[in-house]
């Protein structure tokens, strides 16, 4: 379950990830969010897979995903970051309203679908309503995608014997480096832990999740709902 920010939190600035394809579109959204007084970006990625890296390290309180970023497409970096960095609220920004494409987001842990028709004004309500803990959906998005998504978010909610749900975060992090293709090493140096302590970890991962190994257990924290 997502933590909600405490008072205090509420009165920080947003802390926001911003991961888009196109530097251009990147910087201008950030020149855009910086403008705000509550809102602080706090990392720029060109990919899933750098947005995940950047989540693990900064825990933001949200995380502005493209959801045609390249190396990890959208909706699997936001699967990633909603299995290991679970009070990160992932909303996916896309200029395609295609149906299965919202629910498949939504399915995967996003907590908001924004179109890039959206107008700024919007675009920033929808940020301020995600960090107050509030499911939306683009207000240019059709009526049945937002009936469905959400239906999607309500069983998503309801699901029961969520596998990712017995690990710890540190489980998570190193599960989710595994599913990005790291090596024990690698995922070690990334760490800063040692060689040993992230094979015991994988051994937790493996009995908890009860599978053989590092691909069932990389497939199930891919698949988890």
């Amino acid at each position: 379950m997502i933590r909600e920010p405490s008072k205090k939190e509420r009165a920080a600035p947003i802390r926001l990830l911003l991961a888009e394809r196109y530097r251009l579109i990147r910087q201008s959204l950030r020149a855009l969010l910086e403008r705000e007084r509550d809102i602080k970006v706090i990392g720029e990625a060109a990919d899933g897979r750098e947005a995940l890296n950047l989540a693990l390290a900064h825990k933001p309180h949200l995380a502005l995903i493209d959801v045609d970023t390249p190396s990890r497409d959208g909706v699997t970096a936001t699967k990633l970051i909603h299995g290991c960095v679970p009070d990160t609220r992932v909303l996916v920004l896309s200029a395609d309203d295609d149906d299965a494409r919202i629910v498949e987001a939504v399915q995967a842990g996003a907590f908001g679908y924004i179109l890039k028709d959206a107008d700024s004004g919007d675009l920033l309500r929808c940020i301020r309503a995600a960090f107050r803990g509030e499911h939306l959906l683009s207000p240019y998005m059709p009526d049945h995608f937002a009936r469905r998504a959400l239906e999607s978010v309500g069983h998503l909610s309801s699901a029961e014997g969520v596998p990712l749900s017995s690990l710890t975060d540190r489980e998570r992090e190193i599960l989710a480096c595994a599913a990005m293709g790291r090596t024990n090493k690698e995922i070690a140096d990334q760490l800063c832990v040692s060689l040993d302590t992230v094979k015991t970890h994988l051994h937790h991962i493996y009995r908890k999740l009860g599978v053989d190994g590092r691909v069932e257990a990389v497939l199930a924290f891919l698949n988890a709902k």
